[in-house]
């Protein structure tokens, strides 16, 4: 019991401590409810009810087991360095969960905070521990698949780095809207030098940028698909995408790519920069564009994030996503090499 004193007391020392840290993203002008919103909809997938002051009290006591000192807007820009922007020397609660989950998963998980948490907890120990607060229960997790704990490290993503997603739900072209968001999730790790950016399952997120309604002549109406950026484990830091050159030539020499586009919309979809900042064009003649329909996209420029330096004891269970190489490129018809293989003896 002692201990378990204790340690609530740190983290809860350690979160009054941000409220002094400048974020990456700049809160304190936002209206309170919006902030408080903001943690409710990460923790439980919803904003609740009721006055600002209890239930800022109530997700305090969740996440720390009593409320935190200080002034409204102190205790909530302290709860969002907590859960997103951390410390140098302090991941956030948000990068450490996608951490864990990749550790035991090798993919990062879905859904809000406390869904995720319980997941990880069913897991590894049989049950949840729903009657502890949330960072305790997470630095028990952590504790147990990695005793060293976690540490992050500000790096480099380079551009045009190549990765494979696939749709999360179906698009449906005849009832699609202007500014809609567009879900993909990652079809493999994205790593640099044996640095974790974005675990397989991360979400890449686009929209709707343009419709066009049929026209004459027998010319079908035109979707314009615009793609945003991944969300990263450092999700405050956001990696800026596009469907560019790059990205078309591995979907090009995707079998699986391939197959999905001549069985729902071959032909439909255009891919490659199409005079629209590497969006993606779908034309009214196809109905659906179904759920994990694969293809590939790239980094839009340099970006730079926070990612955790994977132990070499880990480093095995690294899943980048397969890049085949254009067969003008090698030369020749051979399946392409992985990436790590390279250098080896076949």
């Amino acid at each position: 019991m002692k201990g378990r004193i204790l340690a609530v007391a740190f983290i809860v020392a350690l979160v009054a401590s941000m409220g002094s840290i400048s974020s990456a993203e700049e809160t304190v002008d936002q209206p309170p409810f919006e902030i408080l919103s903001h943690i409710e909809t990460l923790t439980y997938g919803q904003p609740k009810s009721g006055g600002l002051m209890s239930r800022l009290a109530e997700i305090e006591k969740v996440y720390f087991g009593r409320e935190l000192p200080g002034s409204l807007a102190e205790r909530q820009q302290a709860f969002l360095n907590f859960l997103e922007n951390g410390l140098p020397e302090q991941p956030s609660f948000i990068f450490k969960l996608g951490v864990a989950e990749w550790v035991v998963t090798q993919q990062v998980g879905e859904g809000n905070l406390k869904d995720r948490l319980e997941a990880l907890e069913k897991l590894l120990e049989g049950d949840s521990k729903a009657d502890g607060p949330f960072a305790m229960r997470l630095e028990r997790i952590v504790g147990m698949i990695l005793p060293e704990g976690i540490s992050w490290k500000e790096i480099e993503v380079p551009k045009q780095k190549v990765f494979k997603v696939a749709l999360k739900h179906t698009l449906s072209l005849q009832e699609v809207k202007v500014g809609d968001v567009v879900e993909l999730t990652m079809q493999g790790d994205l790593a640099v030098d044996n640095f974790l950016v974005a675990p397989s399952g991360s979400r890449v997120l686009g929209h709707v940028e343009s419709i066009k309604p049929p026209r004459s002549f027998g010319r079908p109406s035109e979707i314009k698909i615009a793609f945003d950026h991944i969300v990263p484990l450092d999700v405050i830091n956001k990696i800026p995408v596009i469907l560019g050159p790059e990205a078309e030539k591995a979907s090009k020499s995707d079998d699986s790519v391939v197959a999905a586009a001549g069985a729902s919309f071959f032909g439909a979809i255009l891919l490659g920069p199409l005079g629209f900042a590497g969006g993606m064009l779908v034309k009214g003649d196809v109905k659906d564009v179904p759920a994990g329909t694969p293809f590939y996209l790239e980094t839009a420029d340099v970006a730079r994030v926070r990612a955790y330096p994977v132990p070499e004891v880990l480093q095995s269970i690294i899943r980048p996503s397969e890049v085949p190489v254009p067969q003008e490129e090698n030369g020749s018809t051979e399946t392409p090499k992985d990436p790590s293989e390279k250098g080896t003896k076949q």
